[in-house]
């Protein structure tokens, strides 16, 4: 064979070997392309599934968090069933009411974050709205209320101690009990003692009963007596809620009123000097608190710094459409203020 004709054999033969190495190109193009098809086609349903949990995952905690609006944020108590069906917002300034009573006892809480952290020792102030209530019962409204008010109530705490809020998860008691309120675990019953203390117990409380009563009733005697419900202040009118006691030792303890030119006894024991005057008439020679001899004669003076501290307290005048606060030691002068007006009006 001549030259040109096997250079044109060998040209064929290039172009054929080109062609078929095209044909195993696309093959291998295709072939590897259809693994990434299918993983693309996975990758789009993982996440078309991903999407879906978290839309029902959003909505899940959208329904927990509107459960959480119906419970109390301290006792776990249902809002919709109180008692009461009155709430607080956590984080809102102190109602009226609250108010009131805390400027009589003198203290300066004006939020209900800074009362519940003091009364049940919850602090609100990093609460979550997706893992916390906004809102309190009524109920535990008025366990603050009993722990400024020196007023006894029958007001109890539905719980051992205050709620303890978590997130929402699969077993969430919030979206379970969400209308009921939260269970609460059952208290054991306590251990009861023996027939004779039992016995011991009820005699002692016939015989305290017996004796109190005895001393209700002379006290009632000794206030029919001296019949000052006129021309005494009452305890009640004093504008600072002081402790008991305190109240108690600037009382007459005949009438129960505030001390009116008080006398002391012998036997350390203060009163008005009309009402232990009456009762020393009536009753006898002796004093009311103690049956300690007594006569008029023995009566003296409390001590100078006593009378201090009684003229220095707050009293709000008892007269109808004035408001105003005096001290004990000018209440005399001001309420002759008020007769000189009276006077002159006629």
């Amino acid at each position: 064979k001549s030259l040109p004709e096997e250079s044109h054999l060998a040209n064929n033969d290039d172009v054929e070997m080109a062609a078929s190495l095209d044909k195993g190109n696309d093959a291998m193009t295709i072939m590897l392309q259809e693994p990434f098809h299918r993983g693309q086609n996975l990758n789009n349903g993982m996440q078309n599934i991903g999407k879906d949990a978290f839309s029902v995952n959003q909505r899940e905690i959208e329904a927990h968090q509107v459960n959480l609006q119906h419970l109390c944020r301290i006792c776990g108590g249902s809002l919709k069933n109180g008692l009461y069906k009155r709430s607080h917002p956590v984080h809102g300034p102190v109602d009226d009411e609250m108010q009131a009573l805390l400027r009589k006892k003198e203290r300066k809480a004006t939020s209900w974050p800074d009362l519940l952290n003091k009364v049940f020792k919850v602090d609100v102030r990093g609460d979550m709205d997706t893992i916390h209530p906004t809102n309190f019962c009524h109920n535990c409204w008025s366990v603050v209320q009993r722990k400024f008010s020196s007023v006894p109530c029958e007001v109890y705490f539905p719980r051992k101690g205050t709620m303890e809020w978590h997130p929402h998860s699969t077993c969430c008691e919030v979206c379970g009990t969400s209308s009921h309120g939260i269970k609460r675990k059952k208290q054991d019953p306590s251990p009861q003692g023996g027939k004779k203390a039992r016995i011991i117990a009820e005699r002692a409380r016939r015989i305290m009963y017996a004796r109190s009563q005895k001393q209700v009733n002379s006290k009632n005697i000794m206030k029919k007596v001296t019949n000052c419900k006129k021309i005494h202040l009452s305890t009640k009118m004093l504008t600072v809620d002081y402790p008991a006691d305190f109240v108690k030792s600037i009382s007459c303890q005949i009438c129960e009123h505030i001390l009116a030119d008080p006398v002391e006894t012998t036997c350390k024991h203060l009163f008005c000097r009309l009402c232990i005057l009456k009762c020393l008439k009536v009753i006898g020679s002796y004093c009311p608190s103690c049956r300690y001899p007594c006569f008029p004669t023995d009566l003296v003076d409390p001590v100078k710094s006593f009378l201090n501290i009684l003229n220095a307290l707050a009293v709000r005048c008892p007269v109808k459409n004035c408001q105003e606060e005096i001290t004990l030691g000018k209440y005399s002068r001001h309420l002759s203020s008020h007769k000189e007006k009276k006077e002159k009006g006629k």
